[in-house]
């Protein structure tokens, strides 16, 4: 046999041969899970969706613990977070982190909490939803202001959208990323935040739904962490409410 044959025999066996199932705790569900009737392989089998909940981070039962968790997974990793009262002291903030940055140009998107903070700025600004959006003035601009569809406290993560988000390029070419949500858009896990996001949608998802963990970043070089890889190197988060 040469090398492929000796691939393709052992994927053989092991779809032949049923393996014990990873990550069960209990034998409920193990029992739980089903065989996988595709193309009659008896060695496959799908698992219920809640098997992984024992391993997965914890994303608090109140709006309370869900505020605190969702706080300190941002803060590990890096990001800023502000809750202030209303949109007034969220707009009061963006000018002030403007103009001790010095910042130039911020972009922004048309909607109904970023529109405040957009027009308050003591800088020039660029809408990108609005005619003839030159992507390369996007790249130019020293901030870019969206919201978003949810934030996740289990991880510390944003959920954004094209819809969301001011399209695809707004949340990613300006180097500073700030986010302005009300508290009520905080859940606790991955799931709840995209069936939140598919009902807010009825069911018709934008083209583009990502998940932001904190400032862009990579540790390929010698296991040295660098922001600002592939994205924004600050991201602040404003919650108002």
């Amino acid at each position: 046999m040469n090398a492929r044959d000796t691939i393709l025999a052992r994927i053989r066996e092991a779809l032949r041969v049923p393996a014990p199932l990873p990550h069960l705790k209990s034998r409920n569900a193990q029992a739980a899970a089903v065989p996988a009737a595709a193309g009659g392989h008896a060695g496959l089998t799908v698992l219920p969706l809640d098997v992984a909940t024992p391993w997965l981070p914890d994303g608090g039962d109140s709006p309370a613990e869900q505020l605190q968790l969702l706080t300190e997974n941002l803060e590990k990793l890096r990001a800023t977070v502000v809750q202030v009262a209303d949109a007034q002291a969220a707009a009061e903030y963006v000018a002030r982190l403007a103009h001790d940055r010095g910042w130039g140009r911020v972009a922004y998107h048309d909607h109904s909490l970023v529109g405040p903070l957009a027009a308050a700025l003591p800088c020039e600004t660029y809408r990108v939803d609005a005619p003839a959006c030159d992507k390369r003035a996007l790249e130019s601009c020293d901030a870019g202001i969206t919201t978003c569809e949810a934030l996740i406290s289990q991880t510390g993560s944003l959920l954004v959208s094209s819809a969301t988000g001011g399209g695809r390029g707004l949340s990613i070419l300006p180097h500073v990323h700030v986010v302005v949500a009300t508290l009520d858009q905080i859940v606790p896990t991955l799931g709840d935040a995209l069936h939140q996001a598919k009902e807010r949608h009825a069911g018709r998802l934008p083209s583009m739904l990502s998940f932001i963990t904190g400032p862009s970043r990579t540790g390929d070089i010698e296991r040295i962490l660098v922001l600002g890889a592939h994205g924004p190197k600050e991201l602040f988060v404003i919650l108002v409410g």
